[in-house]
């Protein structure tokens, strides 16, 4: 389609329409290395309009679209498919803070900005956008709406969805959205923008958002604690709550075998703790009062903790240096990960209350039929998400084991649907639990979203082969 390729040039430019396979590549790729797809051209408009006007180009030939931001997804949602079909709208040109409004706690800003610079721009003002993901100086905006990504704060500051106040949006037939509303209040009917968090550029394009900011914390205490067990996590969350409510920002649950891979993988980093314990926990208070007394009041519950055997160990920060170092190990379990090796991924939810039946469940059902796999659970704790990753530790066994990703997830999802939880709590579905969702969907939810698919885009034209 020379002349449709030459309408998209006019658009964006020459040198932000790419056809060279070189120029292409690491659009096609997805951050995991899992999926690679073919495109017709990688486009990178700079603003709204221009997106606008190449949404309205694609709906006129009839061509699909996939949209992209940072391509640091984990489901390949953001990946073309392998017929060349489409082309890939990146969006990481449009980079504009537009508004500051302190007094409101709000934030707007295009899709193209790094999740980072968000917070740095909210830091500016004294405020908090509480968003934090390990992928934050590289995911954007746009992303992670569409995903609706969660982080390790959810907990106290709930997940994207949550943050959103308004939306701008460029829909499948070129048409701009501007649902830009920095309102906490807004009872006129549909609250549209909802549709297109967690879509995954199914409905359309996010072009920009007003998110929500906050006060920013002025003191904070971090700590890296060892408990026996899952269910002894669970425990000292809800007494940690008690004592302490919603300064409880994060509380994050890490096993051994995760923190061995850091510790073999990620130069400089080291054990907080001296001897091997089985489960940790990384937990976060922050309070917005500057002489807030976090440390004496977590020293405190933790001293009667280990008094009676909840807590078996711990160290507290004392220092910022120290704190990022605790984060560091949390952090860098998905690179570790994948300096290891391939393995096979989860991202579920349970109830709180669930995680130690479902992690007793799954890891005696896995081990019976998997004798000696390497199981690296690790997550949000403090809101039932985690990422349960399955491997044999032997290279040589690895790969016959990762070609049975269908059965040993099977076990894992069906356990996890028993529980009345999600087989994708942050990281969403994307190409690699597509085919999973009339399993773990009722008829009636998969026909209402097709529904809303079809009144949408009715020339299904976005992101085709991802979430339906």
């Amino acid at each position: 389609m020379p002349a449709f390729l030459d309408t998209l040039r006019d658009i964006v430019g020459l040198p932000h329409c790419l056809t060279a396979d070189a120029d292409m590549a690491s659009y096609l790729t997805d951050w995991r290395g899992r999926y690679t797809g073919r495109a017709q051209a990688v486009v990178l408009p700079a603003d709204t309009q221009q997106v606008a006007a190449v949404m309205r180009a694609c709906a006129a030939a009839n061509c699909p679209v996939v949209p992209q931001g940072g391509n640091t997804g984990l489901c390949g949602g953001a990946t073309p498919l392998g017929d060349g079909a489409a082309i890939v709208i990146n969006l990481s040109r449009l980079r504009q803070i537009r508004h500051v409004d302190a007094a409101n706690n709000a934030i707007t800003v295009e899709a193209g900005v790094p999740l980072a610079l968000v917070q740095a721009a909210a830091e500016e003002v004294d405020r908090l956008f509480p968003l934090s993901l390990a992928s934050e100086g590289s995911c954007e905006v746009g992303g992670v709406i569409s995903t609706n990504a969660g982080g390790v704060q959810v907990l106290r500051y709930g997940n994207t969805r949550e943050l959103v106040l308004g939306l701008e949006v460029v829909l499948p037939s070129g048409e701009i959205w501007n649902g830009l509303r920095a309102l906490r209040k807004d009872n006129t009917g549909y609250d549209l923008k909802q549709l297109f968090i967690g879509a995954e550029g199914t409905l359309g394009i996010v072009t920009a958002a007003t998110l929500k900011l906050f006060p920013r914390p002025r003191s904070a205490v971090t700590a890296w604690l060892a408990v026996a067990d899952p269910a002894a996590a669970v425990g000292l969350l809800a007494r940690l709550r008690g004592v302490a409510g919603d300064r409880v920002t994060a509380f994050e649950l890490i096993s051994r075998p995760s923190l061995d891979l850091v510790l073999q993988h990620i130069p400089g980093a080291r054990a907080p703790l001296e001897g091997v314990h089985p489960w940790y926990v990384l937990v976060e208070l922050t309070d917005t009062q500057a002489d807030a007394d976090l440390a004496g009041l977590l020293e405190a519950e933790l001293e009667l903790a280990i008094g009676d055997g909840a807590v078996l160990d711990g160290a507290i920060a004392a220092t910022g240096t120290q704190a990022t170092a605790l984060w560091s190990l949390r952090e860098n379990i998905s690179e570790a990960q994948k300096r290891e090796g391939v393995s096979i991924k989860h991202d579920i939810s349970v109830p709180v209350s669930a995680i130690p039946e479902f992690i007793a469940r799954a890891g005696a059902a896995l081990q019976a039929c998997y004798p000696g796999i390497r199981i690296v659970a690790f997550g949000h704790a403090g809101d039932g998400n985690l990422h349960y990753n399955l491997s044999r530790p032997s290279h040589d066994e690895n790969a016959a084991f990762i070609a049975r990703t269908e059965e040993v997830g099977r076990i894992v999802h069906d356990l996890v649907h028993a529980l009345n939880g999600s087989i994708s709590a942050e990281h969403g579905i994307g190409q690699l639990k597509r085919a999973l969702m009339p399993q773990y969907k009722s008829a009636i939810e998969l026909d209402l979203m097709r529904g809303i698919k079809a009144l949408f885009d009715p020339q299904g034209l976005m992101n085709p082969g991802k979430v339906l």
